[in-house]
């Protein structure tokens, strides 16, 4: 029988296809929509340790082939959301990966420890690379910060353990190498390219922050660069993300390098779209007679082409 499991050091799934904090709510705005038992995980929206408010509106603006959001991690705290959501979340037919930010690594740590109480909870994404809040990328952009923070968390925490890193460096290698030295079980990549929008008539940004991030199919090509290098130069399970809106999509990230992969923009124009890939991604194994996703994993031959 062909498998659809994957295994990411420590975490295991039922199959490769998830969905990108920040594009799915709490899943319960989702529920009518989606076949929770069809997907691998669902990675809520990041949660901080105190409640934010996020940024002045307007918050989103469409761009081509994109969306720019200025969200500021809108959120209503930890506890809150031990109190509200958690229990909802546990009980879905899937697994749940909390998704972390914080100023420092001692909030970091201090939220892993208490999540790390919850029996259920099948890991932690820490969010190292918010493009859209004051300081949000300096863990992701910082070797050193970001293998310290991942090492804290793994010291009080014995959840498995995802890095979620930025685009907006020279190069992500040497920061994904320092998150798999500090005991990242994954690495996602990426989080959003940073942006500006501009109201030329006004003399305004079109952003009530500014700057947002860039998601949506706009960034495939640049989270698929970015996936291959990663892939081909640290030992460590990639989750790739990035402008994913088909089964095509999927399979060029799983050749590029990932083991998995996050929903994210599409989730807002075709929020059942998850549940729908893991589907066609099962009949895409049995037309190429494989038994496990991961025969494609990693499988790109870059010394020949056939590209024109």
């Amino acid at each position: 029988m062909n498998s659809l499991a994957v295994t990411l050091n420590r975490l295991q799934l039922r199959n490769p296809i998830l969905v990108a904090s920040g594009t799915f709510g709490y899943a319960r705005e989702m529920q009518a929509y989606v076949d929770f038992g069809r997907i691998g995980a669902v990675v809520p929206k990041t949660i901080t340790p105190e409640p934010r408010i996020g940024n002045n509106p307007p918050r989103t603006v469409e761009t081509a082939s994109g969306l720019l959001n200025s969200i500021g991690l809108d959120n209503d705290g930890l506890e809150q959301f031990v109190a509200k959501h958690l229990e909802y979340l546990l009980g879905l037919d899937t697994k749940v990966i909390a998704n972390i930010a914080g100023k420092d690594t001692t909030e970091f740590q201090r939220m892993a420890a208490r999540l790390g109480e919850f029996e259920g909870l099948a890991g932690l994404e820490l969010n190292l690379s918010c493009p859209n809040v004051s300081h949000g990328v300096d863990f992701g952009s910082d070797p050193e910060k970001t293998h310290a923070v991942v090492k804290a968390v793994r010291e009080v925490c014995d959840l498995p353990v995802i890095a979620k890193l930025t685009p907006n460096v020279t190069s992500v290698v040497p920061i994904a190498q320092a998150a798999a030295d500090g005991g990242a079980d994954a690495i996602t990549l990426i989080n959003t390219l940073k942006g500006i929008a501009i109201d030329w008539r006004r003399r305004k940004p079109r952003l009530g922050g500014v700057t947002g991030g860039l998601s949506g199919p706009a960034i495939k090509p640049v989270a698929l660069r970015i996936v291959w290098e990663v892939a081909t130069a640290v030992d460590v399970p990639i989750i790739g993300v990035g402008g994913i809106e088909s089964i095509d999509d999927v399979m060029e990230f799983l050749v590029a390098g990932a083991s998995a992969v996050q929903i994210g923009t599409a989730n807002f124009y075709n929020p059942g779209l998850s549940s729908q890939l893991a589907e066609q991604l099962a009949e895409i194994m049995k037309t190429e007679s494989c038994q496990s996703v991961s025969e494609f994993v990693g499988t790109l031959n870059t010394k020949t082409s056939s590209c024109p």
